[in-house]
């Protein structure tokens, strides 16, 4: 016979034993759900006034998106690019987003010009406002001032995308772009959020029911962190039940990373930085 200690303690032993492989299964890691297809969030710089809720709103379902930033004036009275939104920007870091470029300035592409320059009209910056014409040069240097003062915020480089103001697209901006390592990102016609129509014409429930109805697998959905004009803002009434009513669908969620049309070789010197960036890792 055993003492009554060891006999307690032997029974003790026996019950979790018992136990174990239940414990064990509930351990295992869940497998992945399958998707029926994969939808790729995208926002835009702006008032700022939907930045914080969007943000914890992705955090909360664990999605991520790609942020095209500008340095655009906030409902704080600072600027998108600013210090004091240093936290901000670092937080969308950890949290594994992709970032691109919107131009500095949030410069308006009007019109190619026949000697090969672009004219431009910054909405911002030292030159907002006047019409400009602009070397293909100077036009890679706005994309690349976003890289550069990203990585002064958050210590590190945005990815090879941008995303021309109001999707004024030329010949000769998307030729400046890809000559200096970067590819335009323009959004699927269902991605349209409408956060910038007016919300008395356009109400929020019928801009969650069409896009709802309309997105399909591959589609880029582009919204901003805050539009001026809506008197009605579009992410508090929209964001929550859009990605919930995408997930019932069976759709998952990724950055332009791993969009298909935005891989493969770069040039310029946004592929020099990732380069870079890879042969330190190895």
């Amino acid at each position: 016979m055993f003492p009554a200690t060891r006999r307690s303690w032997l029974t003790a032993a026996l019950a979790l034993a018992a136990l174990a492989p239940a414990t064990l299964a509930l351990a295992q890691p869940q497998p992945a759900k399958a998707c029926s297809g994969t939808i790729y969030l995208s926002f835009d710089t702006g008032s700022q006034s939907q930045a914080e809720y969007i943000a914890q709103t992705l955090r909360r379902h664990r999605i991520k998106a790609t942020f095209f930033m500008a340095n655009e004036k906030t409902v704080n009275g600072d600027y998108t690019l600013d210090p004091s939104w240093a936290p901000f920007w670092k937080s969308l870091v950890a949290d594994g987003h992709a970032f691109g470029s919107h131009t500095f300035d949030h410069v308006y592409a009007k019109r190619d010009l026949a000697d090969g320059k672009i004219e431009v009209k910054p909405q911002f910056g030292a030159n907002a406002g006047k019409l400009q014409a602009w070397t293909p040069q100077q036009y890679c240097d706005e994309l690349n001032r976003v890289d550069q003062r990203f990585q002064t915020l958050t210590g590190k480089h945005i990815d090879h995308f941008w995303r021309t103001p109001g999707g004024h697209l030329t010949p000769h901006t998307l030729a400046a772009g890809e000559a200096c390592g970067y590819k335009h990102v323009a959004w699927a016609a269902a991605g349209f959020s409408g956060d910038e129509l007016p919300s008395d014409k356009w109400p929020n429930q019928l801009l969650l029911e069409r896009t709802l109805k309309n997105l399909k697998d591959g589609d880029i959905v582009m919204a901003h962190l805050g539009i001026w004009s809506r008197k009605d803002p579009w992410a508090p009434a929209v964001l929550e039940p859009l990605i919930s009513g995408l997930e019932k669908k069976g759709f998952c969620f990724a950055t332009l990373r791993d969009h298909p049309a935005y891989q493969g070789s770069l040039k310029g010197p946004v592929a020099e930085i990732k380069a870079g960036k890879a042969h330190k890792a190895s």
